[in-house]
């Protein structure tokens, strides 16, 4: 019989590209307010990468990061999974060339692509190949370049999105530090929030903003509390919420309807904008570095955007 193992998150970690881009500097590309982009979205600043920051770049040294705090050889990765949607070149993925670059000679690697769910899915396949024993450790990033993919005329998505990479270590654990991932698709609503072509041929992001904002607000509390159910504990044992990085309107929602504290809640999309994929991860670095943590604190993450696609589950900080 095959031995099962636990796992857990030992490692955390995020790269945030140079260029900052306040709201001020925005507005005098399009036509908007920058007191509007606020008062809208509740994102004051985003991070736009440089052409010198692309994405294996990022991921790589979020990756590394992660993998020093993990405290682990790099020789005992043994996956590499990478969540993303943006990335121009359709094959071959990333996945190989960060493992790469990292320097994991051992690693299996591929790219995952559920948009704004692709770290909370990409965790729990982390999880499972620990669990089973198919891996010893599995480095986990969410990364994107949403500025590639803007356009300056579209207000609904210029201003929202940003740029960036965070990045975990899933390990085998003594005990299951990993919940069990709830999740869910909705490929009916595909047009809700995707790429759509111009009539020049360029791909941009397209969003109905009021669609995605009705059906987050309404999915996603009732996926939280499943999360939690899984995990065989209730909303009011979670130290600290951190949802996907939609826009500031949302995660106040979520909030109200799950009457979670919101001292306990991420809000990096205030300072970092709507990174897709990364914004979990990204905000659960920012969550570590503030040092309010203890180790074995219950996180409730959530992930949700395009695909329709969703996953939650609950983790415990190293």
């Amino acid at each position: 019989m095959q031995q099962m193992y636990g796992s857990a998150i030992t490692g955390i970690a995020a790269y945030r590209p140079t260029n900052l881009v306040s709201n001020v500097e925005l507005a005098e590309r399009t036509t908007v307010d920058p007191e509007w982009i606020e008062s809208r979205t509740g994102i004051k600043t985003r991070y736009h990468a440089t052409d010198e920051e692309d994405m294996v770049t990022m991921s790589a040294d979020a990756g590394q990061k992660a993998i020093a705090m993990a405290n682990v050889d790099p020789a005992e990765i043994d996956l590499t999974i990478v969540a993303t949607a943006t990335r121009r070149q359709r094959m071959p993925g990333i996945g190989p060339q960060v493992a790469t670059r990292i320097g994991l000679p051992a690693s299996g690697a591929y790219d995952l692509n559920a948009v704004c769910a692709g770290f909370t899915y990409s965790v729990s396949m982390a999880s499972n190949a620990v669990r089973v024993g198919d891996a010893r450790n599995v480095l986990v990033v969410g990364v994107e370049r949403t500025s590639d993919w803007i356009n300056p005329e579209d207000p609904d998505t210029f201003v929202i999105f940003g740029d960036g990479a965070g990045a975990v270590v899933v390990s085998r654990s003594t005990e299951d530090e990993i919940g069990p991932t709830v999740w869910g698709s909705d490929g009916g609503r595909h047009k809700v929030l995707g790429l759509t072509e111009m009539p020049d041929g360029r791909e941009f992001v397209t969003m109905d903003g009021p669609l995605v904002y009705k059906w987050s607000t309404a999915t996603m509390p009732g996926v939280a509390e499943r999360a939690c159910a899984a995990a065989g504990i209730s909303l009011s044992d979670v130290d600290w919420f951190v949802p996907h990085q939609a826009n500031r309107r949302i995660i106040d929602t979520l909030t109200r309807t799950l009457n979670f504290p919101k001292d306990r809640v991420m809000f990096d999309v205030v300072d970092t904008g709507n990174t897709s994929a990364a914004s979990v991860p990204l905000a659960l670095s920012r969550l570590y570095e503030t040092g309010r943590t203890s180790p074995g604190d219950r996180v409730l993450l959530l992930g949700f955007g395009a695909g329709l696609t969703y996953a939650g589950q609950i983790i415990r900080m190293p």
